[in-house]
């Protein structure tokens, strides 16, 4: 398994990793309180429940919304559906398969829904199993999820000469390159994700998190620059890497990216121009966020990872897997066998605490982090697992893409949207929903 450290986890602030118990690390390599800056690096969830309030009920599955949502096994678009786009890496299949029924607005006194968003930094299948493995258990549940991919993870090593990331040499990487089985094995994926439904995003490039490179210190243009990369490296994966025997990856990618995260977390505030001017509608790159409802920054929607409880601590931890690695065994992603028990239901217990936490009180969407890892043991995959597992089906739960929260939030009345913001985390309505909103 590889170490936090080739992926550019460690950043300077994880030299205070000491400072956990008073504080909680917040992210990939930095320390301080949910507020603070962090994510790890690069690497779906389900619906199945009563279909919530603002959303018909669909007549049969689909992500986000009622009933089974359970895919066509081998789902793939025919050949009179298809339209290559530039060299073929990616082709215009019509609209995506498995989508809920169009949002409406939420009627006067109802309750809100319950969403949860499960979501993925850098999306590469490197043999481990884990991508198909939480595509199958997104099927299962009815669930949707957002991948955030990284483009680097599409380009083979032997191109990488290709990639000029700002700040930082020539073909430069802190998360390195996949082999070429892995890169066939993740466009596989990601192609698979796309027509069950999920979302692709950008988790960006080369995941740089540290020094003057860092993402952190670039410029809205040199943002333009990893963007328009990233997306060429999806975009035209069949001309670097000469291979003609697999599929095209069946969407037109500059128009399904609307939103990414940033490596570490870092950079938001220079990427949020950019991002606007592309018409992104959402970024999850906020450096830690709290349990409310969401509001734009920039005329971007800010759907940030958020502080939940992190049982038997005196502070909150971030949302992701690596924060909770990072409270649990410090830097290594091999800590004592002897704890991992107990370190798995800790951090599941922090998921579901966090969920509990909105669900019962302000309803506000709460975000989980992922990364396709084996850290401790593979023990946070099984715990975000058997989150998942104990959130579907519940009243009123979607279990849903980034895309699919936006487009809700987009239909909304705002000064709906304004009145559920007055509710600080763990807040509920004074006199039940109703009464909430007659009071507005």
């Amino acid at each position: 398994m590889r170490e936090i450290s080739r992926r550019g986890l460690l950043g300077a602030g994880i030299a205070g990793i000491g400072a956990a118990a008073a504080t909680g690390i917040t992210g990939c390599g930095s320390t301080g309180t949910t507020g603070s800056r962090g994510s790890a690096p690069s690497g779906s969830t389900p619906s199945g429940g009563t279909v919530g309030a603002g959303t018909p009920r669909p007549s049969g599955g689909g992500k986000g919304g009622g009933g089974s949502g359970k895919p066509a096994p081998g789902a793939r678009p025919t050949g009179a559906d298809v339209r290559l786009i530039g060299d073929g890496s990616t082709a215009d299949t019509g609209k995506q398969p498995h989508q809920p029924p169009a949002p409406v607005p939420l009627e006067p006194g109802e309750t809100p829904p319950q969403f949860v968003v499960f979501s993925w930094d850098g999306a590469g299948e490197v043999g481990n199993g884990l991508f198909p493995r939480f595509l199958e258990l997104a099927k299962d549940h009815g669930a949707a999820m957002t991948f955030f991919l990284s483009g680097v993870y599409l380009l083979p090593e032997s191109k990488k000469t290709l990639y000029r990331p700002p700040n930082n040499p020539v073909g430069a990487s802190d998360i390195g390159y996949l082999t070429d089985a892995h890169i066939k094995d993740t466009l596989r994926n990601v192609r698979q994700a796309w027509l069950d439904g999920h979302e692709i995003g950008t988790h960006f490039n080369g995941h740089f998190c540290g020094g003057s490179g860092s993402v952190g210190n670039w410029t809205p243009r040199q943002w333009r620059s990893e963007i328009d990369q990233a997306v060429s490296f999806v975009t035209q994966w069949r001309t670097n890497s000469g291979w003609t025997d697999l599929d095209p990856l069946p969407f037109d990618y500059r128009k399904e990216l609307i939103g990414g995260r940033t490596p570490c977390l870092l950079g938001q505030d220079r990427l949020l121009p950019t991002a606007r001017k592309l018409g992104w509608r959402y970024d999850a790159s906020s450096p830690g966020g709290t349990q409310i409802w969401p509001d734009k920054t920039h005329g971007v929607w800010n759907l940030p990872l958020q502080g939940v409880p992190f049982p038997g601590r005196s502070f909150e931890v971030l949302s992701m897997d690596y924060n909770m690695l990072a409270n649990q065994s410090g830097n290594s992603t091999r800590g004592r066998t002897s704890r991992y028990p107990g370190w798995r239901k800790q951090a599941t217990g922090a998921y579901l605490g966090g969920f509990r936490r909105a669900y019962e009180t302000n309803r506000a969407p709460f975000f989980i982090g992922n990364h396709f890892e084996q850290w401790n043991g593979g023990i946070y995959m099984d715990a975000v697992e058997e989150a998942l597992k104990r959130m579907a089906g519940k009243k009123d739960v979607r279990l849903v893409s980034f895309r699919q929260f936006t487009d809700w939030l987009d239909v909304q009345d705002p000064a709906v949207l304004a009145r559920l913001r007055t509710l600080e985390v763990g807040q509920s309505p004074a006199g039940g929903w109703n009464a909430f909103f007659k009071a507005a």
